[in-house]
């Protein structure tokens, strides 16, 4: 699940996960994010990172339409929702964008645990036109366990925001990447760097992923690494 640890210290700091509703504006649509931060706590609000993630992609920094893409602990599922409105969008009538999408391999799928789907797929319906939903999957994934429910290098783009805090899911989320990559594959993820833990994290991915920082957001301090699997002869 898309957790992150209990940082914000000030009363102004947290009114902003209260709010029953977050919006925001992205690729040409009002997405509103049902928040619930007294329920289930840090899964359920709208980080900065997820923000950050969501601006890199509509800046066209990657290629998605007509592209496989995954976010893996999307908790609310704004990435995912961006990701898939992006991916899946056009000029043309709906009608017809149905029409196309159902002979290309474009397809979105948003990841999170069981106890977090139902959560998720109510903010993934109300944000996403009915003509781009088909296209659209909410699964269930929990790192290093059910990974035979995907293909092997099933994804064009792994996107993850904030999902590299807790050392002993390091492990599972390494092996979950390595499942779903190819080696056309693109890996991108946006975090903040609160400890030496995180940077250990991007260690160890760097020991079978080439890594490189594209992007960082002073204000919100929020960095953003692409990751792609290292070319067996370049380890020979």
């Amino acid at each position: 699940m898309a957790l992150v640890p209990y940082e914000e210290t000030t009363e102004l700091g947290l009114q902003k996960f209260h709010k029953p509703l977050a919006t925001f504006s992205f690729a040409n649509h009002t997405i509103q994010i049902r928040q619930d931060w007294r329920h289930l706590g840090v899964a359920a609000v709208v980080w900065d990172a997820a923000i950050v993630l969501s601006t890199y992609l509509e800046m066209g920094a990657v290629e998605l339409r007509g592209r496989s893409a995954v976010e893996l602990g999307a908790g609310t599922g704004l990435v995912g929702i961006v990701a898939a409105l992006l991916a899946l969008k056009s000029s043309m009538k709906p009608w017809l964008v149905h029409c196309l999408l159902f002979f290309s391999g474009a397809h979105v799928t948003i990841t999170d645990r069981k106890v977090a789907l139902e959560f998720l797929k109510s903010n993934v319906q109300a944000n996403l036109p009915p003509h781009i939903q088909p296209k659209t999957v909410v699964k269930e994934l929990t790192w290093g366990q059910n990974l035979g429910s995907f293909s092997p290098g099933e994804f064009d783009l792994i996107l993850g925001a904030d999902i590299i805090y807790l050392e002993e899911t390091f492990t599972d989320l390494l092996q979950t990447l390595e499942h779903l990559c190819s080696n056309h594959s693109v890996i991108l993820l946006a975090c903040r760097i609160r400890y030496e833990r995180d940077n250990n994290f991007l260690a160890m991915l760097e020991r079978q992923f080439t890594v490189r920082k594209v992007h960082y957001d002073p204000e919100k301090d929020v960095h953003i690494y692409e990751a792609q699997k290292r070319n067996q002869k370049e380890d020979l």
